[in-house]
């Protein structure tokens, strides 16, 4: 079947979408977001708001997204709702001001709850793509994350063909979606680099409203230098593996790495490329970030598996010149198979991600600021987690200049749970909680993790929790916060007012 789309303009095709529907967006972090389209949604919002109508729309993304995306629609008050990942400052305020409803999820869970019909109807799906052909074949562009799903649930797809992505990425690509129970077969994957699918999303081509043409590159903003904080924290993740190769807790031919993103990420892996006791190695992860590229470069990581190239636009642009290269080297999936906890589990991946605070039980906040305002969301780090040979969380050991502490008595809104935790590592050290009781555990913590300003200050929370299985004290296990709250530092916590 053979079809000829229309070509439409941004407005054009944002003139389509109307006030209460759902709008899925391709794209996994800034990487194959579209960009020209929801600027004019933003602005037809803008002009229907001045008219005094109301424009609102549902957004449903892989993951984060560009400022041309969630910035601008936050910017012009134009989402109702978002899920299942955001990262952008003006939507962080609309949400944390309850204008933007926000459903955090497990970025594994987001593709099959839209499937199973439990966020509603897809009104449309925009999806940027570097080649479309006549019979509706989608070749994404440089990220997957729930596209597949989302061309299959959504009424009607546009198109933001963007012209910055060579059509050459055919095959950098491997889309499959499994099936939805009662009957649900296993994902056929072994190995970071088995192909399960397909090269492109195939569709009724009449189900395409048009084609948006733009040449734009993806808005992934640069990563910072490496600190002495981050370098710490790399060379105590880096070393604390190396060591449990040497103990044979970890197998010599080692095993698949999956890395959250970010400056911490980047430096933990730099690290991790420098060790010659870890040998090369593979990745299984959500995000291909510069430092992956630069070991591919040196041969210290042999393939990855991910859901999108997060990178910077110079790694982008060095990828795209030498494409054969990198074509054995990487595949790019839907976040439900880059982050299965089947796949997870099966596979033995080491899982290390970040972590806003930790507490002495080993607990994990990774979302929230003092427990009420929303940073991010969970993103796929529980999928990980959950599920790891090895589940290591980092974070340095104090934030806002030695103010805040980011190892606490009680995290103020859990993400992970103890459970789930198994080393815990900060530029002071590494905190092993493997087979520990949980005072075994808070005194680990407390020793090898939190700053030397904070040991006195958490070791005299444990006198005031007392003996028992859990050291716990229900009137001071926020303490910390508190003080924070009314002087702006936490080291001025006075445990004396507080009972066990």
């Amino acid at each position: 079947m053979s079809h000829k789309y229309p070509k439409l303009t941004a407005e054009e095709a944002a003139s389509h979408i109307q006030n209460g529907e759902s709008v899925a967006f391709s794209g996994f972090t800034a990487a194959g977001a579209p960009k020209v389209i929801p600027k004019a949604i933003a602005e037809r919002a803008k002009k229907i708001h001045a008219e005094g109508n109301p424009f609102r729309i549902g957004v449903m993304t892989g993951a984060s997204t560009g400022r041309s995306l969630d910035g601008a629609l936050a910017q012009a008050d134009a989402v109702l709702f978002r899920t299942p990942y955001q990262s952008d400052p003006d939507l962080r305020k609309s949400i944390n001001e309850g204008r933007t409803a926000f459903f955090d999820m497990h970025l594994s869970m987001m593709p099959q709850a839209v499937r199973y019909g439990f966020l509603g109807p897809v009104h449309h799906a925009v999806i940027e793509a570097c080649d479309v052909s006549p019979s509706g074949e989608i070749t994404l562009t440089s990220a997957v994350g729930a596209s597949p799903t989302y061309c299959r649930v959504a009424e009607k797809i546009v198109i933001e063909l963007n012209r910055f992505h060579p059509d050459g990425l055919r095959g950098f690509h491997d889309l499959y979606e499994p099936e939805d129970p009662p009957y649900r077969n296993p994902l056929p994957l072994f190995r970071p680099s088995d192909r399960i699918g397909a090269p492109t999303i195939k569709v009724n081509p009449e189900r395409i409203l048009g084609i948006v043409e733009s040449d734009v590159a993806d808005e992934t903003g640069s990563f910072g230098e490496i600190s002495e904080t981050t370098a710490k924290i790399g060379d105590n993740v880096a070393n604390f593996l190396a060591g449990e190769i040497h103990r044979g807790l970890i197998p010599k031919s080692f095993l698949p790495i999956q890395s959250g993103v970010g400056d911490t990420a980047n430096a933990v892996l730099k690290a991790m490329g420098q060790r010659a006791e870890i040998p090369q190695f593979e990745m299984y992860t959500e995000v291909i970030q510069d430092a992956v590229v630069a070991l591919m470069k040196q041969g210290k990581v042999r393939f990855a598996s991910g859901c999108s190239l997060t990178v910077t636009n110079a790694v982008l642009q060095d990828i795209y010149a030498n494409l054969e290269f990198f074509r054995s080297k990487f595949l790019l999936r839907p976040q439900e198979i880059t982050n299965s906890p089947e796949i997870v589990r099966r596979i033995g991946i080491i899982s290390i991600n970040t972590a806003i605070e930790v507490d002495i039980a080993g607990n994990v906040n990774s979302t929230h600021v003092l427990g009420r305002n929303m940073m991010n969301g969970i993103g796929g780090s529980g999928d990980f987690a959950r599920n790891a040979f090895l589940s290591i969380f980092t974070c340095p050991s104090t934030a806002k200049g030695g103010k805040i502490s980011t190892i606490v008595p009680l995290v103020s809104h859990l993400d992970h749970s103890e459970h789930s935790v198994q080393i815990v590592v900060t530029d002071q050290g590494v905190a092993d909680l493997r087979g520990k009781s949980p005072m075994e555990r808070a005194r680990t913590i407390i020793e090898n993790c939190a700053h030397p300003e904070y040991r006195s200050t958490l070791r005299e929370y444990l006198k005031l929790a007392g003996n028992s299985h859990s050291p716990q004290t229900l009137s001071a296990a926020f303490g910390m916060h508190v003080a924070f709250q009314k002087t702006g530092d936490m080291r001025q916590v006075d445990w004396s007012g507080f009972k066990a």
